[in-house]
């Protein structure tokens, strides 16, 4: 099954919002008290629901669009580089090489997982 290039950059867009969504969770999550209603009440956290509303469509619109799951899925890894790069900017996170070579293999791996 051939994987439409449009799907590729839904997977790709859901990734960065899987990201988002993590780093919404966690910034969401220190500003709350730990109760249901600080939760409910959360727009950090509202706002992270939303992106992983908005990777699930977009998951949606790239299936409808034709591609294959291990093509497709490995894509969506890239969001623990996605992740560490919010992390770097928000937090002052380090990068370390052990993480540079990580990244380097998730690529590495996507791409693997991608051919044909």
């Amino acid at each position: 099954m051939n994987t439409s290039i449009i799907s590729i950059v839904y997977f790709a867009f859901a990734a960065l919002f899987g990201a988002l969504g993590q780093y919404l969770y966690k910034t969401g999550a220190e500003s709350c008290d730990g109760s249901f209603g600080s939760f409910v009440r959360s727009p950090k956290l509202f706002l992270g629901v939303l992106c992983y509303f908005i990777v699930m469509v977009l998951f949606i619109a790239a299936f409808r669009k034709g591609g294959s799951l291990t093509v497709l899925y490995p894509i969506y890894a890239s969001t623990f580089i996605w992740a560490a790069i919010i992390a770097f900017y928000a937090y002052g996170t380090p990068i370390k090489p052990i993480n540079l070579a990580g990244m380097v293999a998730l690529v590495l791996g996507m791409y693997l997982m991608g051919k044909s």
